[in-house]
């Protein structure tokens, strides 16, 4: 059985007194008697930021240094291959330009017609009473001089269907028309009539026409 509890006593329950003299203890000028003191840490912090400023800004400096010595070799081979560059730059705009020129040429050549291949069609359709004087090969196109035999109203006729023939024939495609270039004179002498014919070239496509 646990025993009763204690009746306080008197003097427990009287209030502190005070102590009867004053403290003249100066807390500020005690010595300090904690095992590691406050400023070590101070300066323990202000050290290692100081070290880790000092690592942080020589790393960068280090990587402006790799960097501007990596710009100035690229800088020194720029320099160094410009004038080759400088050199094929100008061959291949010389290239080009000799380029368009064989293009301009070759789209030329290829709008005109075959002279040998034209002549001979011409031979192989020529009317029996008509001549082939003479064939002038122009830029504009073909001109042709004939001589037509007949008195002179037959003579015109012939040459008016002979155009026809031209104009028709599938084979003279190349020439987008063929007219007469003047009015056909007779000549009592031979007794034939001279005509002429112009047979235009069609314009290169994408060209300038003639």
């Amino acid at each position: 059985m646990p025993p009763p509890p204690k009746k306080k006593s008197e003097a427990d329950d009287a209030p502190a007194v005070p102590a009867w003299h004053p403290n003249f203890r100066n807390y500020q000028k005690l010595p300090d008697v904690k095992v590691v003191r406050t400023a070590f840490f101070v300066n323990g912090v202000a050290i290692l930021l100081a070290l880790s400023l000092g690592i942080f800004f020589g790393f960068k400096e280090w990587q402006l240094r790799v960097t501007h010595a990596q710009i100035a070799q690229v800088e020194a081979q720029i320099a160094r291959d410009k004038p080759a560059s400088d050199r094929a730059i100008a061959l291949y705009k010389k290239f080009q330009a000799d380029e368009a020129k064989v293009s301009e040429v070759d789209t030329f050549v290829k709008s005109r017609p075959l002279v040998s291949g034209i002549i001979v069609r011409l031979a192989q359709t020529l009317p029996s009473n008509i001549a082939l004087d003479q064939i002038d090969v122009r830029e504009t196109g073909m001109t042709l001089r004939l001589s037509v035999r007949g008195a002179a109203a037959a003579a015109s006729g012939y040459a008016t269907a002979y155009l026809e023939q031209l104009r028709s024939d599938k084979e003279l495609a190349p020439f987008e028309e063929a007219a007469f270039t003047s009015t056909p004179t007779w000549n009592p002498t031979t007794g034939r009539m001279a005509v002429e014919f112009l047979l235009r070239v069609k314009p290169a496509t994408g060209g300038k026409k003639p």
